[in-house]
């Protein structure tokens, strides 16, 4: 399983170019079940308060619905927290998602950030880097 950044959703989203077409084929990839992605919870809630913030409310919900359709969410606990006070990461909140991948046992974090992640336990790849890999390298059954 991926864990993925903010950043790559709201590529997305917002059809930021040039990210959009990486950022999509990944989200391609988990929707046609070739790989497995999670969300942080406060990339959940930072989703959504942007999307009302700049649209609106409905379409928050909308997009918060379909998040959670298709992506996991991974655990946050004090203990990740705690971890991740640990890391010696400038950005807590990176740091946050990469004490909750390593936590669920995620393979990778999908970021456009790769360098944020240096002090991470779980290895960061840019959207480019992990359309390189395999389909199906990313399946929670393909984990051990």
């Amino acid at each position: 399983m991926i864990a993925l950044d903010t950043n790559v959703i709201l590529d997305v989203m917002q059809r930021r170019e040039p990210h959009f077409k990486a950022s999509a084929a990944v989200l391609e990839r988990v929707l046609r079940g070739e790989a497995q992605a999670a969300l942080s919870a406060h990339a959940v809630t930072t989703l959504h308060y942007l999307v009302a913030r700049f649209q609106d409310r409905k379409k928050a919900d909308q997009a918060i619905d379909w998040l959670l359709k298709h992506l996991e969410v991974l655990p946050t606990d004090r203990n990740t927290l705690v971890r991740a006070h640990s890391l010696a990461g400038n950005d807590f909140e990176d740091m946050v998602l990469a004490a909750a991948a390593e936590s669920a046992s995620c393979n990778a974090i999908v970021t456009r950030n790769v360098r944020d992640f240096r002090p991470s336990p779980v290895p960061a790849m840019t959207p480019d880097e992990f359309l390189l890999t395999p389909p199906g390298r990313y399946r929670i059954q393909d984990v051990n």
